[in-house]
């Protein structure tokens, strides 16, 4: 049985349609799901409704697709709004929603919003899991745990302003990196830097008035070396599987203050040898990646949406610097043996586009990354897909690229989180 179409009326309650049948769309076509690539939702997934933006569905009956703009409910004639779904952390979402965007008021939430429907028992979606990682639950971040942590680090670094902007990163935005660091387990983040050379349509942290509000404010001050080095030596010394990471979705581009960030890699070092240190980037300044490489670092992680630099370029809008530089700087960490990692930003319809597959192989074979994280972008497909100007066809399928990348490139890994140096190498962590 095909999964049915779910859609809501205008207060948000959900429904499934008693015939007609869900659609996906890839880039701006509309297609129906393969049955191989559907998967139960898992459990800490999410489900959206969308005011204003009637859903697509396959009328088995007419043998058509069909806009489902209003229906009958008992006795009530109601306006129907698509239904999507944001997948749980360490999931790839291979469709977007189908739905029709010509009401839309305001650009969407940033979210990664994917197509779901129901099959007469669960709800399903076309997705595959990239790598199962249960540190990042939402169910091992309890608030009653956490906030009495929360008191005791920050009355241990009093005056400590990265502390504080971390306390507010922690309890007001619920960022599960920043609860580490108060619960002194795992990963923990530094950010370091106010400003960035890149105007990322995309950016969790700074968005122009026009657009839809930033889920979070931007760090306003760089640290000084004392406020980094004394909490997050401790958090290696302290806490188990400790990775500390630059580069966070509370700041700007970190390799802005790459004279900070080697400063403090090469403190920490002298004090310890534990732990991993990790810095996520967009990887401007190939330069600065290879002092940090000389001080320290681990691991780097260099973020990108597309192989092609032109799709490159309407999305980041690089400041200053070129795709070329982003290129070199991942070829620099893998030669300098740093374990090396390209954070994808995938999105069905753009990343799986036969055109960008084949600049993604040669992006590899030209630079040598390690592994591969595959991103569910964050953000208003409709936006996206006009800025780019690409994804007017259905793309081959994310899982498709992932399985043609294994193949073609055997000791390439994949992944979803970062890895602690004891697990850059095998297949999970």
């Amino acid at each position: 049985m095909r999964p049915k179409l779910l859609f809501a009326d205008e207060n948000g309650t959900i429904y499934d349609h008693p015939f007609l049948e869900m659609l996906g769309s890839s880039g701006s076509a509309l297609v129906q799901p393969d049955a191989a690539t559907l998967t139960v939702l898992p459990d800490m997934s999410r489900l959206y409704f969308h005011p204003g933006c009637p859903p697509y569905a396959w009328d088995p009956r007419q043998g058509k697709t069909v806009l489902l703009e209003h229906t009958t409910i008992g006795r009530r004639r109601v306006r129907c709004c698509a239904v999507s779904t944001f997948l749980q952390q360490g999931w790839v979402r291979l469709l977007l929603p189908a739905m029709d965007y010509a009401a839309q008021k305001e650009i969407l939430p940033m979210w990664a919003y994917s197509a779901v429907g129901f099959d007469g028992e669960q709800y399903c979606a076309p997705a595959f899991e990239i790598d199962a990682n249960h540190r990042w639950n939402p169910d091992r971040f309890d608030d009653r745990e956490l906030l009495p942590q929360v008191e005791k680090l920050s009355a241990q670094y009093a005056g400590n302003r990265l502390v504080r902007h971390l306390e507010r990163c922690a309890t007001q935005y619920h960022c599960f990196a920043a609860k580490n660091f108060f619960l002194r387990r795992w990963e923990a983040p530094i950010p370091t830097s106010p400003h960035c050379n890149a105007g990322c349509i995309g950016c969790i942290s700074l968005q122009p008035s026009e657009s839809c509000p930033a889920p979070q404010s931007r760090i306003d001050f760089v640290p000084t070396r004392e406020e980094i080095v004394g909490p997050f030596t401790d958090h290696i010394n302290e806490a188990p599987d400790p990775i500390i990471s630059f580069g966070q979705g509370c700041e700007g581009e970190p390799l802005l203050q790459g004279d900070l960030l080697c400063e403090v890699t090469a403190a920490i070092r002298s004090r310890t040898a534990e732990g991993t240190i990790n810095l996520n980037t967009n990887g401007s300044l190939p330069i600065m990646v290879s002092r940090l490489c000389d001080c320290g670092l681990d691991s780097i992680r260099i973020s990108i949406n597309s192989a092609r630099q032109d799709i490159y370029d309407r999305y980041y809008h690089p400041r200053g610097y070129r795709f070329q530089d982003v290129l070199d700087s991942i070829r620099e960490a893998s030669r300098r043996g740093i374990f090396t990692m390209i954070n994808y930003l995938v999105f069905p319809g753009v990343t799986d586009a036969a055109d960008e597959l084949d600049a993604l192989c040669r992006l590899i074979d030209q630079t040598g990354p390690h592994l591969i994280h595959f991103k569910n972008l964050n953000i208003d497909p409709a936006m996206y897909l006009k800025r780019m100007g690409a994804g007017s066809g259905p793309g081959l399928g994310i899982n498709r690229v992932r399985d043609l990348l294994a193949e073609k490139f055997p000791a390439l890994q994949f992944g979803y989180f970062n890895r602690t140096r004891q697990d850059f190498y095998v297949s999970g962590s």
